[in-house]
């Protein structure tokens, strides 16, 4: 079994804990450790947790036929997780794995590619491959802000050291922070402070001022108790890309272009 296939299994067992039964999850929708393949990926950009667009449309109904995009109880044929064996872990692998072949959430993935385009990566090219992972693996009803602080502690116990062992087991050098909640909450559980400089081109106007940008960068051999053989080099940003308000094309330029100069030249 490969370590995504262990990383499901796992999060599998989770999914019918009564912790995470008390939470907002999807229950009915698979784990998603990755989007993309992890065995061939240099670059992974890190966000909250999956969008619940990943599995219903804007109704709020399930994704079937030539839009769904990952599997649920009702596509593998069961009843509960319990149920699951070796064949429905190989259908929810490939899923994650070819993610970005069959029907992608472009909405959000494709403008946090032109950041990790800027790496030399993309999840698009089969050449220089990127995927996506978050601290969180579990989809929600509601966007990870609305969530009580409750639940949101309940399902960070319960992904525990998924990230870590991912990391650690992939060819991931680079990791791309997506927003300043996945930036504290990266920094919290690897225990360390990343560099930061506030980063003027990156300000987003508002009414009584604006919101500077921020950058952050810095190197890790380990995270939430599990260490590497090598090192990871992180690189972050306060903006949200898809939801901080008022994230413009030319702001998403500048942060490409820092991106390129810290994988280029390994400094701020």
């Amino acid at each position: 079994m490969t370590s995504v296939h262990v990383t499901v299994a796992s999060l599998i067992d989770r999914l019918e804990s009564h912790r995470l039964a008390e939470t907002e999850i999807i229950w009915w929708g698979s784990p998603i450790p990755v989007f993309g393949d992890l065995s061939a990926a240099g670059v992974a950009s890190l966000g909250l947790n999956p969008s619940s667009r990943e599995f219903v449309d804007e109704s709020g109904s399930e994704l079937d036929g030539p839009d769904r995009r990952f599997h649920t109880l009702n596509s593998l044929g069961l009843s509960s997780w319990s149920d699951a064996d070796a064949r429905h872990l190989d259908l929810i692998v490939e899923a994650c794995s070819s993610y970005f072949e069959w029907n992608p959430y472009n909405a959000w993935f494709k403008r946090l590619d032109m950041v990790v385009s800027a790496a030399n990566a993309s999840y698009y090219d089969s050449s220089r491959k990127a995927c996506h992972l978050d601290l969180i693996p579990y989809a929600t009803t509601r966007r990870w802000a609305e969530l009580r602080a409750s639940h949101r502690s309940s399902l960070l116990s319960s992904a525990g050291s998924t990230l870590a062992l991912l990391l650690r087991d992939s060819p991931i050098r680079t990791v791309i922070l997506n927003g300043s909640s996945v930036v504290q909450l990266f920094q919290a559980m690897a225990g360390v402070r990343l560099e930061q400089k506030a980063m003027p081109a990156w300000s987003l106007p508002r009414q009584s001022g604006s919101v500077m940008g921020i950058a952050y960068w810095g190197q890790i051999d380990g995270l939430s108790g599990v260490y590497f053989d090598h090192e990871v080099s992180v690189i972050g940003f306060n903006h949200n890309l898809q939801s901080s308000f008022g994230v413009t094309k030319k702001v998403v330029a500048a942060i490409a272009a820092w991106v390129a100069q810290v994988s280029r030249e390994g400094t701020s």
